[in-house]
């Protein structure tokens, strides 16, 4: 059956890049479609002979069209394998990319800014956020960083396969905005306050020997793992294409980037779950 991908979002959150993404991915791809030919679009049999079909819309479409789209989906998804994405981004980085670029904001004229354009496209995209079967942030992520993230997180859709990401983070640089869940594991034993493991990541033997030795950050890897496996089936049953599990300590380098670790190295034993393992604060560092 054929799997389609309407990609939509915010207007510089990247639809662009991630269509090109997806055609590399041979998919077939149609930017800009106006919504009142969505439906129209496949009665077409060359059309619908294609296994792989990606759509990107926005707001130029208008409110009225934008407002019929959550019926369009259903019917569709009652003939294919379809998927609604959601890029966005925060408000001020927008704004910032439209300012570099000096592109013009789909929405803006003489009597309405950029600003004024990114904030009427927010609202008018609220209801269309929320029947999206997969939302993608990308305030962080260059052109490089989203085309990997469509690649893993996106091309996996057409797979009807779990995608598990799991991300270590540090709470003093502020909790992850894209997790489904999030466990703070500062309460845990530190090995930052052992002077011959403080530079050292939880990725080095040293670190990670310690940590084994530790009663109460063995019994949180054993829940964690124990609610995972108990609840993965489930998300699997139900059809969710990607859980995010984000697992927090302070700085990010330690306690978290073990136990993610450790949680990727069991689950990657199970072959119907896709994995995708992200350590934020060590992964930051390295660029600079």
């Amino acid at each position: 059956m054929m799997h389609l991908i309407i990609i939509t979002g915010m207007s510089g959150a990247g639809k662009s890049q991630a269509l090109n993404t997806l055609e590399d991915q041979d998919y077939y791809c149609i930017d800009n479609l106006p919504l009142n030919m969505l439906e129209a679009l496949f009665t077409n049999e060359w059309v619908i002979s294609k296994e792989k079909i990606a759509i990107g819309v926005d707001v130029r479409s208008g409110k009225k069209q934008l407002d019929s789209l959550p019926d369009m989906v259903e019917r569709l998804k009652n003939q294919f394998r379809t998927d609604l994405v959601y890029l966005y981004a925060s408000k001020g980085i927008i704004f910032k990319r439209y300012n570099e670029t000096r592109r013009k904001h789909p929405l803006s004229t003489g009597e309405m800014g950029l600003e004024a354009a990114i904030k009427a496209e927010y609202e008018l995209l609220t209801p269309v956020r929320a029947i999206a079967d997969f939302q993608l942030e990308t305030s962080d992520t260059d052109i490089y960083q989203l085309a990997s993230s469509i690649k893993q997180r996106i091309c996996v859709l057409a797979e009807k396969q779990l995608s598990l990401s799991f991300q270590s983070f540090g709470f003093k640089y502020g909790a992850p905005r894209d997790s489904d869940f999030i466990y703070d594991v500062r309460c845990l034993p530190n090995p930052y306050w052992v002077p011959e493991l403080r530079i050292k990541s939880g990725q080095t033997e040293a670190v990670s020997k310690w940590l084994d030795e530790q009663p109460l950050v063995q019994k949180m890897y054993d829940d964690i793992k124990d609610f995972l496996e108990s609840w993965v089936p489930h998300f699997i049953d139900n059809q969710r294409a990607y859980l995010t599990l984000s697992i927090g300590c302070t700085g990010g380098h330690h306690r978290s980037v073990y136990l993610i670790d450790k949680l990727a190295g069991h689950f990657k034993q199970d072959h119907g779950v896709s994995i995708i393992v992200n350590h934020r604060e060590i992964d930051a560092k390295s660029k600079q």
